[in-house]
């Protein structure tokens, strides 16, 4: 499908899905194709891998800019990356046997802990 066309329908549509991650997780490994002797190490560089791809989209987008007939394709194309970061979040979730629900809601518990405990910004694992 054409890019520009597609952001026009999901403006137009104003998509929102209903699909919970426990099902995405579930179809996401429906699609897995690895070595499993090695599926930590390839899931883990796949995962970095697609990460760097949303950096390098962003970086150009902030450098080169979007007319407005571009802007929404490009976001479109950094939602397929985010995209395929998620299938690596959640085939990697799997293989350690975790439900990516389950993890999902354990992140927000943790940062709504540090919210009310006025620790959001700062580094480090334990604040």
């Amino acid at each position: 499908m054409d890019i520009e066309l597609e952001a026009k329908q999901w403006i137009k549509e104003k998509r929102v899905s209903d699909i919970s991650a426990t099902l995405y997780q579930e179809k996401a490994c429906e699609t897995a194709i690895f070595p499993k002797n090695k599926a930590m190490e390839y899931l883990t560089l796949g995962l970095t891998g697609e990460a760097g791809e949303i950096a390098n989209k962003v970086k150009k987008f902030i450098r080169d800019g979007a007319a407005q007939d571009e802007y929404l394709a490009k976001r479109i194309e950094i939602g397929y990356e985010i995209g395929d970061v998620l299938w690596y979040c959640a085939v990697l979730a799997k293989e350690m046997e975790m439900d990516l629900g389950h993890i999902m809601e354990n992140n927000l518990q943790k940062l709504a802990d540090r919210k009310k405990r006025g620790t959001l910004s700062g580094s480090g694992d334990n604040r």
